[in-house]
């Protein structure tokens, strides 16, 4: 069953969540740091949980 905060996140919302450049996660995504990302298709998208739990990691 999939609600509103299951959706997948794309670059703009993850990066006004954790305030930062979209061009940041980009960067973080070729450096491979950051939260764990998914292309579909031409698209860079995320899950909502995977962002969460990468800042609950950083210290």
């Amino acid at each position: 069953m999939n609600t509103l905060n299951d959706d997948l996140w794309d670059v703009a919302r993850v990066a006004k969540f954790l305030g930062v450049p979209p061009a940041t996660l980009y960067q973080w995504r070729y450096l491979g740091t950051g939260p764990t990302g998914h292309k579909i298709g031409r698209h860079l998208r995320y899950f909502p949980e995977d962002v969460r739990a990468w800042v609950r990691e950083q210290s």
